[in-house]
Protein backbone atom coordinates (compact mmCIF):
# COMPACT_ATOMS: atom_id res chain seq x y z
CA UNK A 1 0.00 0.00 0.00
CA UNK A 2 1.37 3.41 -1.12
CA UNK A 3 0.32 6.31 0.40
CA UNK A 4 1.01 9.99 -0.82
CA UNK A 5 1.13 11.70 2.42
CA UNK A 6 1.60 9.95 5.96
CA UNK A 7 1.36 12.00 8.84
CA UNK A 8 1.92 10.22 11.76
CA UNK A 9 5.23 9.32 13.11
CA UNK A 10 8.13 7.20 11.37
CA UNK A 11 10.93 5.72 12.19
CA UNK A 12 14.46 7.12 12.12
CA UNK A 13 16.55 4.31 10.54
CA UNK A 14 20.31 4.34 12.20
CA UNK A 15 23.55 2.86 12.00
CA UNK A 16 21.69 -0.53 13.81
CA UNK A 17 18.49 -0.49 12.55
CA UNK A 18 19.22 0.62 8.48
CA UNK A 19 19.57 -2.70 6.96
CA UNK A 20 16.65 -3.69 8.77
CA UNK A 21 14.82 -0.50 6.78
CA UNK A 22 16.13 -1.26 3.76
CA UNK A 23 14.95 -4.43 3.32
CA UNK A 24 11.01 -3.89 4.68
CA UNK A 25 11.38 -1.38 1.59
CA UNK A 26 12.55 -4.27 -0.57
CA UNK A 27 10.11 -6.33 0.60
CA UNK A 28 12.37 -8.71 2.96
CA UNK A 29 12.73 -9.32 6.39
CA UNK A 30 16.33 -8.92 7.53
CA UNK A 31 17.46 -9.70 11.39
CA UNK A 32 20.30 -9.76 12.68
CA UNK A 33 21.86 -13.20 13.57
CA UNK A 34 24.78 -14.27 16.27
CA UNK A 35 27.69 -16.07 14.10
CA UNK A 36 28.78 -17.65 17.09
CA UNK A 37 25.50 -18.77 18.90
CA UNK A 38 23.14 -18.78 15.81
CA UNK A 39 20.54 -16.79 17.63
CA UNK A 40 18.16 -14.50 15.44
CA UNK A 41 18.22 -10.60 17.16
CA UNK A 42 15.55 -7.64 17.35
CA UNK A 43 15.78 -5.15 17.34
CA UNK A 44 18.77 -4.47 16.18
CA UNK A 45 21.85 -4.10 18.28
CA UNK A 46 25.57 -3.22 17.75
CA UNK A 47 26.73 -6.19 19.71
CA UNK A 48 25.29 -10.05 20.19
CA UNK A 49 24.65 -10.45 24.21
CA UNK A 50 25.45 -13.60 23.78
CA UNK A 51 28.84 -13.47 22.43
CA UNK A 52 29.91 -9.95 22.11
CA UNK A 53 30.59 -10.00 18.59
CA UNK A 54 28.73 -8.08 15.91
CA UNK A 55 26.10 -10.14 14.26
CA UNK A 56 25.33 -10.25 10.43
CA UNK A 57 22.42 -9.46 8.97
CA UNK A 58 20.13 -12.32 7.14
CA UNK A 59 16.98 -12.90 5.47
CA UNK A 60 13.92 -14.33 7.56
CA UNK A 61 10.82 -16.14 6.78
CA UNK A 62 8.26 -12.96 8.36
CA UNK A 63 6.62 -16.25 9.71
CA UNK A 64 5.44 -16.80 13.52
CA UNK A 65 2.87 -16.79 15.94
CA UNK A 66 0.99 -14.21 18.45
CA UNK A 67 2.87 -14.07 21.53
CA UNK A 68 0.73 -11.86 23.31
CA UNK A 69 -1.25 -8.30 22.01
CA UNK A 70 -3.29 -5.04 22.96
CA UNK A 71 -6.26 -3.74 21.24
CA UNK A 72 -6.15 0.66 21.32
CA UNK A 73 -8.87 1.59 22.14
CA UNK A 74 -7.71 5.78 23.14
CA UNK A 75 -5.96 7.03 20.04
CA UNK A 76 -3.05 8.95 21.09
CA UNK A 77 -2.62 11.27 20.07
CA UNK A 78 -6.20 11.91 18.99
CA UNK A 79 -5.99 14.06 15.54
CA UNK A 80 -3.68 11.16 14.31
CA UNK A 81 -5.17 8.04 15.02
CA UNK A 82 -9.30 8.40 16.19
CA UNK A 83 -9.43 6.87 12.50
CA UNK A 84 -8.11 3.79 13.48
CA UNK A 85 -9.20 2.56 16.60
CA UNK A 86 -9.68 -0.11 17.82
CA UNK A 87 -6.33 -1.60 16.31
CA UNK A 88 -4.21 -4.58 17.59
CA UNK A 89 -0.53 -4.24 18.43
CA UNK A 90 1.13 -7.83 18.70
CA UNK A 91 4.04 -9.14 20.31
CA UNK A 92 5.08 -11.98 17.63
CA UNK A 93 7.29 -14.45 18.27
CA UNK A 94 9.08 -15.51 14.71
CA UNK A 95 9.70 -18.86 13.75
CA UNK A 96 13.77 -17.44 13.72
CA UNK A 97 13.04 -17.55 17.63
CA UNK A 98 13.03 -13.65 18.44
CA UNK A 99 10.12 -11.85 19.16
CA UNK A 100 8.89 -8.50 16.96
CA UNK A 101 6.73 -5.96 17.51
CA UNK A 102 3.69 -4.81 14.72
CA UNK A 103 0.12 -4.05 13.75
CA UNK A 104 -1.78 -7.06 13.14
CA UNK A 105 -4.33 -6.51 10.53
CA UNK A 106 -6.94 -8.11 8.75
CA UNK A 107 -8.43 -9.68 11.89
CA UNK A 108 -11.02 -8.07 14.15
CA UNK A 109 -9.53 -7.78 17.53
CA UNK A 110 -12.44 -10.10 19.60
CA UNK A 111 -10.56 -12.96 17.37
CA UNK A 112 -6.93 -12.63 17.94
CA UNK A 113 -5.69 -15.29 19.60
CA UNK A 114 -2.79 -16.61 21.58
CA UNK A 115 -0.80 -18.60 18.93
CA UNK A 116 -2.18 -17.79 15.91
CA UNK A 117 -0.31 -17.90 13.10
CA UNK A 118 0.58 -15.07 11.34
CA UNK A 119 3.13 -13.63 8.35
CA UNK A 120 4.43 -10.03 7.79
CA UNK A 121 2.77 -7.47 5.63
CA UNK A 122 5.04 -4.19 4.20
CA UNK A 123 2.94 -1.39 4.43
CA UNK A 124 5.10 0.99 2.53
CA UNK A 125 3.92 4.59 3.67
CA UNK A 126 6.52 6.97 1.98
CA UNK A 127 9.50 6.32 -0.23
CA UNK A 128 11.62 5.38 2.30
CA UNK A 129 9.52 4.05 5.09
CA UNK A 130 7.93 0.50 4.98
CA UNK A 131 6.28 -0.59 8.26
CA UNK A 132 5.95 -4.17 9.36
CA UNK A 133 2.23 -5.19 9.65
CA UNK A 134 1.50 -8.65 10.72
CA UNK A 135 -2.04 -10.43 8.91
CA UNK A 136 -3.16 -13.97 9.68
CA UNK A 137 -1.19 -16.45 7.68
CA UNK A 138 -2.80 -17.76 4.32
CA UNK A 139 -5.22 -14.85 4.66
Amino acid sequence: MTQTTYDKPLPVPDSESTPFWDGMREGKLMLQRCGSTGEFLFPPVTFCPGSLERPEWAQASGRGTVFSWIVVRHPVPRDLYADEVPYVVAIVELEEGCRMTGNLVGVAPEDVKAGMAVELGFNRVTAEITLPAFRPAGA
